[in-house]
């Protein structure tokens, strides 16, 4: 029997996500502007940042609550999430992310993550208990 491991979302991590999303946004934006001859191309950089930093923010409290629980026997997480740890059937790191699939085909993301390598393998060798 394992004890219970708790993986949170970091800070950190969620504020550089957010940043590379946000220049991804922006780089993406002011490229369609220009591909359309748009003048005013900097309204791009302006849209990308804008639009990433009011959802980074409004999301944040909600996304940086979300804690998984892992014990002898499933995985909890937010909003009543179980999934009982011989269902799984992959765990894989997204970036920041873990996402966890189910025989069943299910599919849940742990987010932001400091390490989520470490995150995988104390999944996996919950799993091999």
């Amino acid at each position: 029997m394992i004890d219970t491991i708790t993986f949170a979302a970091d800070r950190s991590v969620y504020i550089r996500s957010h940043l590379w999303l946000a220049a991804l946004a922006s780089a993406t934006a002011m490229l369609v502007l220009w591909l359309m001859d748009n003048p005013f191309v900097w309204t791009g950089l302006v849209a990308g940042i804008g639009g990433i930093g009011v959802r980074g923010w409004y999301l944040a409290s909600e996304e940086l609550s979300a804690v998984w629980e892992l014990d002898s026997t499933a995985l909890t997480g937010p909003a009543g999430q179980r999934v009982p740890l011989a269902q799984v059937k992959t765990v894989k790191t997204l970036g920041s992310f873990v996402q966890i699939v189910t025989n069943g085909g299910d599919k849940h993301l742990i987010k932001y993550q400091a390490d989520p390598a470490a995150t995988v393998a104390q999944i996996e060798r919950a799993t091999l208990i």
